[in-house]
């Protein structure tokens, strides 16, 4: 799964071409309108005060994609509260050198005019030494996974290999200890499902939560991705796993086909984020779906805004529409809106009140 989207020039995150939108793979809530980004920034206000208002704010996007969260982000910063946005440093941390490009362009704008926007590793960023928010949207899910199953009332794990030219799987021996500790620290026994069952663990996420909850100082982190809690993720009626392929559009479950050409993806297990942020020094703030997130940011009254005034001509009538539809599928639950949204802090108190979760 590394290799197939992360080996450079070959990898599906590496190479030069179109992944993301209506001619790619999948969509992303940034790609559905400008409402996402804007809302975001919102909260990303939000949080700016009740840190006090610091300069530099330093905002941290882990995996920026196209850029265009990150314009919708400063273009509506920059309009709506201008001491925000004189504050912010935003950092953008990107493993894909052909989304770099991509990106300078897109924020070009920016830093002509001398804003303090930066590309950087997470090595590089000094432990302690963030003030502001490290925030993620749709990146979890695109971490390597380790996949295992049960064998002989016995966790086993499931390794690729190269027979005649093609990708099949072997069964043998965990890799690691840490897939063990990994259920231990969940609470749940899967060597007691069915023969058969199998599933992922995401040893990734845990070193990354470590990682960027070492470089913050004060403030917080916030990731949205589609996942579920440890007992809905490893329940034993999900006996497949939640490893999925998007290619063109469609899904699958097949990473052996068009290797480096699809996303492969696993859902985020979110109390995992969680139990390590805490061991990591974080609290968690709270953990809600993005279309309640979205509400109490302000979705609505976006909509409502939509029908207060007469469309002026039948483009305007068109992109309005448009817009509506957007801002339904942000909220549906069923789809974009049932993603999950983790707020964790560090340096804080434990009654912080944030926007984006006042509807719990």
């Amino acid at each position: 799964m590394d290799l197939a989207l992360y080996c450079p020039q070959l990898g599906y995150y590496t190479r030069q071409r179109e992944k993301i939108g209506a001619k790619g793979d999948f969509f992303t809530s940034s790609h559905l309108s400008f409402d996402f980004g804007e809302l975001l920034a919102e909260q990303l206000i939000d949080m700016w005060q009740v840190l006090g208002q610091p300069n530099p704010f330093t905002v941290v996007e882990m995996g920026a994609g196209q850029g265009l969260l990150a314009v919708d982000i400063l273009r509506y910063l920059e309009r709506r509260d201008l001491d925000c946005f004189s504050a912010l440093s935003y950092l953008i941390l990107e493993k894909s050198a052909a989304h770099v490009i991509e990106q300078r362009q897109r924020l070009g704008r920016w830093i002509e005019k001398g804003a303090r926007i930066d590309w950087t590793t997470i090595e590089n960023i000094p432990e302690a030494s963030i003030v502001g928010c490290f925030f993620s949207n749709e990146l979890v899910d695109a971490f390597p996974v380790h996949l295992v199953t049960v064998q002989d009332h016995q966790l086993k794990e499931i390794y690729v290999e190269l027979i005649d030219n093609r990708f099949s799987e072997a069964i043998a021996e965990l890799s690691s200890e840490r897939i063990t500790k990994y259920f231990d620290f969940m609470g749940v026994d899967v060597s007691r499902y069915a023969e058969g069952y199998r599933t992922e663990v995401n040893l990734a996420a845990l070193d990354w939560m470590d990682a960027i909850a070492k470089r913050l100082k004060s403030g917080f982190i916030l990731t949205i991705d589609y996942g579920y809690s440890a007992t809905r993720y490893y329940n034993p009626m999900r006996s497949g796993g939640t490893l999925q392929c998007y290619y063109q559009h469609s899904h699958h479950n097949d990473p052996y086909i068009y290797v480096g050409e699809q996303d492969i993806t696993a859902h985020v297990n979110f109390t995992a984020l969680q139990l390590q942020g805490e061991l990591s020094g974080l609290q968690t703030v709270g953990l809600t779906q993005q279309g309640l997130f979205l509400m109490a940011l302000g979705l609505g009254d976006r909509l409502s805004q939509l029908t207060l005034t007469e469309p002026t001509s039948s483009e305007d009538l068109q992109n309005r529409l448009q817009r509506r539809d957007a801002l339904h599928q942000l909220m549906n639950p069923m789809g974009l809106g049932g993603f999950e949204v983790l707020i964790q802090s560090k340096g804080l108190n434990a009654d912080i009140k944030l926007k984006g979760l006042t509807h719990d």
